[in-house]
């Protein structure tokens, strides 16, 4: 049973994550640990979006564990479905009818404006799907689905939510009454933390990816104490001691990433951490991060684990989920359905 004193909130957050699988450090401390700290204040719809997974070739079996391993992610980190929303997007078929009447309605300028569509399909654009091309009018229909106020999200996702906010107003000055002047809320974007953007531990001017072929590159948050250990102490940096002020780290990409991954670990800022470490080297600081992040991540791994081995119960959390956030999008779906004139 969901919080009914949350529910009655003003403010509402909708996020999402793509079942990709290998969840890793800027996973977590870019999105789920901010997720769980805003969970107990302001009632929260978590996705895993799996309709956005497919804007690029999924293998169905993987599709599927991606989904169990991500949903065990979330739980393991301390989202609590009892008091959060927690469902996988394919469930809830008014995301996908709630996007094609925002394709009736999103410019074709606009989406030519998106720089991750450029970014991710690259040279070939013209072989890529409708599906990426179209990914953030899916997404504007996630969060305005639930008239959420506000949406956690890293810096490269802001511009979607620009859109989602130009596609909000459209709407509303196309199909909105006396009666629903503003029927559509525009959402802000919610950006937290030093560690919004965690880079590669190979190379500090790269983000860290799943993607990347080396292993060293990123933490997973499957990983052992023993892998969590090697990682950090492998990963790259420079010869020179940790400085006092941030403005020394301008070109030092390796060293600021590292220290903004202890900040993030340790709910701190990175002028409170170069406080602490201004003067040492690399020795001293390593030791210090390894036990940090074997102290955060170890315990969320094992959870991990056990909740995959039962994943018929990882299943019927996505499955109420889903019927609580249906509770909420059908009523909003009919609602646009009558502003626009559909007979229902």
């Amino acid at each position: 049973m969901i919080n009914s004193q949350l529910t009655k909130s003003k403010n509402r957050i909708f996020s999402g994550i793509q079942p990709t699988g290998n969840l890793h450090l800027g996973n977590y401390l870019g999105a789920i640990k901010n997720w769980v700290n805003l969970q107990s204040d302001i009632f929260s719809i978590f996705s895993i979006v799996d309709l956005h997974a497919i804007t690029v070739p999924q293998k169905p079996s993987e599709l599927k564990s991606s989904t169990h391993e991500v949903t065990a992610a979330i739980i393991a980190s301390g989202i609590d479905p009892k008091n959060s929303i927690v469902f996988n997007q394919s469930s809830v078929k008014e995301h996908a009818e709630l996007a094609w009447i925002f394709n009736c309605v999103c410019r074709i300028g606009w989406l030519n404006r998106m720089t991750q569509f450029k970014e991710k399909a690259g040279k070939n654009r013209e072989n890529a799907t409708v599906g990426l091309y179209g990914y953030p009018v899916l997404m504007a229909a996630d969060i305005l689905l639930y008239k959420a106020t506000h949406v956690p999200v890293g810096e490269d996702q802001k511009q979607h939510i620009e859109l989602a906010r130009d596609i909000a107003s459209s709407f509303n000055n196309m199909f909105s009454n006396d009666n629903d002047k503003d029927f559509f809320t525009l959402p802000e974007p919610q950006i937290f933390g030093q560690a919004t953007r965690v880079m590669s531990l190979r190379d500090g001017t790269k983000k860290m990816s799943k993607s990347d072929s080396s292993d060293a590159s990123r933490i997973n948050l499957t990983d052992t104490k023993e892998e969590i250990a090697y990682k950090i102490k492998k990963a790259k940096t420079d010869p020179y001691p940790l400085p006092e002020t941030i403005k020394d780290l301008n070109e030092r990409p390796e060293a600021l990433n590292l220290l903004n991954i202890y900040a993030s670990l340790s709910n701190q800022t990175i002028d409170q951490t170069l406080s602490q470490f201004s003067g040492k080297g690399f020795s001293s600081f390593k030791p210090e991060l390894i036990d940090l992040a074997i102290e955060t991540l170890n315990p969320i791994s094992s959870e991990m684990r056990k909740l995959l081995d039962n994943t018929a119960e990882i299943e019927k959390i996505l499955r109420d989920g889903a019927d609580n956030a249906r509770k909420i999008a059908k009523p909003v779906l009919k609602h646009v359905k009558e502003l626009i004139g559909f007979v229902i």
